[in-house]
């Protein structure tokens, strides 16, 4: 039981400090390209108008990128708190891309984002200008390895084990890195940024717009960031097509989950809400082949064989071939010195079911299945609250356009409204994407009652408490300076 509640208590921990720093990263990537656009547009047309618009953009991102940065450092020191012995298991591997976006990436941020906040009046127009785009990519970069890393979590490649050393190490590095989760991932992250920037700006210019003020200013935004977010949304698309396919083949039960499937087959149909589907759509989105094999809950747990003849385990089988790599492993480590024959049959035995071994830790088959109920409607409401959101951009674009928009109340406050539903559709994303594999913190390979660190239930409850506090105060902190920010506005005279 108290082991139960460690695990309880050191995910809900994590959970809170990866949510809070999704707050802030999505801005800083959005924005970061906004600005530049808006900067390319000064240097370009000379126009000082463009100047002060990419100057107050940038105040900003550079608000939001400080606070980002403290609650992204606290989120990798957990790994070593609170999940040590995942830190142990596979710290050669995991540990890689984290190093490289601390060493190269963050660097490279923090380097050109002096030159781009602090550079107007010591650096020529062109290099400012490159600082700035520099910045937006450092931004990328970094987050192409925390999304390497991640991605392994979902998709483990380019690794054996090592049992002398307890250890997966790395044998290929450039499997990690091109792994096709980390891709689609790394894609569909940063657009839904682009899709953030732009609403965070289209929403503040309409309520500039609504005060009747800096109308010149905001319109202007509006028009950049509207294109930014509409072409950020469709890329998002498309990356999630990526993204469907690729969970479809390598977290089958995820999918399962989010679509409520308890019984698969082909031409699954895809669940809109329940009881409204569409016949043979899962099977497209899942495969691109409206005959294509989509295994539901049951099947996944049942075992199963699909047309093409391949047969995939029980739920009961994988658990017993993962108790034999343990057994197995443990008798390896006892004879390894004292009888190298037996350690040898050992190790064989191992190495047939080390693709099991996660399963060992496993008490029962309804660990393998993942809260349905949270996951199904949180990849609705990210999927509808973007459709409802890419409809907005449309609109506000079209109203900036014919000169109307001004006039349209309820588009300009449905566009302030929009701010906090993009943060809620971004959230929804992540809440697929790491609920949705567990019970698996590596998935198959370790799963998250294995994963965590040998400490008291006591002080993990008490450093939560001591976080939601911490960053409660710096998000209180960053809202209140950026309404005092946006409330003094740019002050630019409307023309």
């Amino acid at each position: 039981m108290v082991e139960s509640a460690l695990v309880d208590w050191s995910r809900l921990q994590f959970a809170l400090t990866a949510g809070y720093h999704w707050i802030f990263v999505p801005l800083t990537l959005g924005l970061a390209v906004i600005v530049a656009v808006m900067e390319t547009l000064y240097v370009v047309k000379g126009d000082e108008f463009w100047k002060k618009v990419t100057k107050f953009w940038m105040k900003l991102f550079a608000i939001n990128f400080a606070v980002g940065i403290a609650t992204g450092i606290i989120l990798e020191f957990e790994f070593g708190t609170n999940w040590s012995n995942y830190s142990w298991f596979v710290g050669d591997i995991f540990g890689a891309p984290l190093a490289i976006e601390g060493i190269f990436a963050f660097f490279m941020e923090a380097t050109f984002f002096a030159v781009m906040f602090f550079g107007w009046e010591k650096v020529s127009k062109r290099v400012h200008l490159a600082a700035t785009w520099l910045t937006g990519i450092g931004a990328a970069i970094s987050a192409v390895w925390i999304l390497v890393a991640n991605a392994w979590m979902q998709h483990p490649v380019g690794m054996e084990f090592n049992p002398d050393t307890v250890r997966h190490e790395m044998v290929d590095f450039w499997a990690l890195v091109l792994n096709p989760v980390a891709i689609s991932k790394f894609f569909h992250s940063v657009f839904s940024g682009w899709m953030t920037g732009a609403i965070f700006v289209i929403g503040i210019s309409c309520w500039y717009l609504l005060k009747k003020r800096e109308r010149r200013f905001a319109m202007a935004s509006i028009r950049v960031a509207a294109i930014v977010g509409i072409l950020g949304t469709f890329a998002v698309m498309l990356s999630g097509d990526s993204s469907g396919v690729h969970v479809a083949k390598y977290q089958p039960m995820k999918l399962a989950a989010a679509e409520g499937l308890e019984q698969g087959g082909e031409r699954a149909p895809f669940s809109i809400v329940p009881g409204v589907e569409i016949p043979g759509m899962l099977s497209i989105l899942a495969t691109h082949d409206l005959d294509g094999y989509v295994p539901g809950i049951n099947n996944l747990l049942d075992g199963y064989t699909t047309p093409e003849g391949e047969t995939y385990p029980s739920a009961e089988e994988k658990i017993a071939r993962g108790k034999l790599a343990i057994e197995a492993f443990g008798t390896y480590r006892a004879n390894k010195e004292s009888d190298p024959a037996v350690a040898a049959e050992a190790r064989k035995v191992l190495e047939e079911h080390m693709p099991y071994f996660g399963y060992g830790y496993i008490d029962s088959r309804e660990e393998l299945v993942p809260p349905i109920t949270l996951i199904y409607w949180a990849f609705r409401v990210m999927v509808g609250v973007g459709g409802l959101l890419l409809l907005m951009m449309f609109l506000v674009l079209w109203a900036e356009r014919r000169n109307r928009l001004p006039e349209m109340k309820w588009l300009l406050r449905a566009a302030i409204l929009a701010i906090p539903l993009v943060y809620i559709a971004g959230q929804a994303g992540w809440i697929v994407a790491e609920v949705g594999r567990q019970p698996w913190v590596i998935e198959g390979l370790l799963p998250v009652k294995a994963a965590i660190s040998s400490v008291s239930v006591g002080a993990v409850q008490t450093t939560f408490f001591l976080f939601v506090a911490i960053f409660t105060l710096f998000l209180a902190i960053e809202l209140r300076i950026l309404m005092k920010a946006i409330q003094k506005g740019p002050q630019i005279e409307n023309e």
